[in-house]
């Protein structure tokens, strides 16, 4: 087709390209849960959480010294199962139930040389009480319930909603989790 041709396609084209965008066309826009920018554990390095807007995320606050700290080997597990399909895994050590370290230096060995974690882990915060991390304040305002112990987890879809919550009992690698987690990766 001639330039001038498609010039003039173009143009009168154009307004019924302004009718309707598809929304996989649409910049990602920072949901409110993932507002906030957050030192890395035992780290000056800071994050954006709104990078990962637009991806399913697996939510966890973590201690390390509970009966449930080996859900970390699970947790783990599902971000390399997942972490290509579009997984992001965020951990957030917490002693709302006085169950962490207060040296983020031994929080991040029980994570990193214990248990091999290389999902990303956040700086200690609080998760259930207090004044909340902004991740869980907006969990909160989501309806998700707050924590009641360590390893509680969410489940986040594209869109930023929670899909689901599981309490601190649920394995990491339960055939609801995984079940969950194949159904958000399916979402467009």
């Amino acid at each position: 087709m001639k330039p001038i041709y498609t010039f003039f396609l173009l143009l009168l084209l154009a307004p019924f390209s302004l009718v309707s965008t598809p929304a996989w066309a649409e910049p990602s826009i920072c949901p409110a849960l993932l507002d906030s920018t957050q030192r890395e554990l035992h780290s000056t390095e800071s994050i954006d959480l709104c990078q990962f807007a637009g991806q399913p995320l697996l939510i966890v606050n973590t201690a390390s010294h509970c009966g449930y700290t080996g859900q970390f080997k699970g947790l783990e597990a599902l971000h390399k199962e997942y972490a290509a399909r579009g997984l992001v895994v965020l951990g957030f050590p917490s002693n709302d139930f006085n169950q962490e370290e207060k040296d983020e230096s031994k929080t991040a060995e029980v994570c990193f040389i214990n248990y091999g974690v290389t999902f990303l882990m956040l700086s200690t915060s609080s998760v259930a009480k207090g004044d909340l991390n902004p991740v869980f304040k907006a969990l909160k305002n989501l309806g998700a319930p707050l924590p009641r112990w360590n390893f509680h987890k969410y489940l986040i879809n594209v869109d930023g909603e929670l899909v689901g919550s599981f309490a601190s009992k649920t394995e990491p690698e339960s055939p609801e989790m995984k079940q969950m987690i194949e159904v958000l990766l399916k979402q467009p």
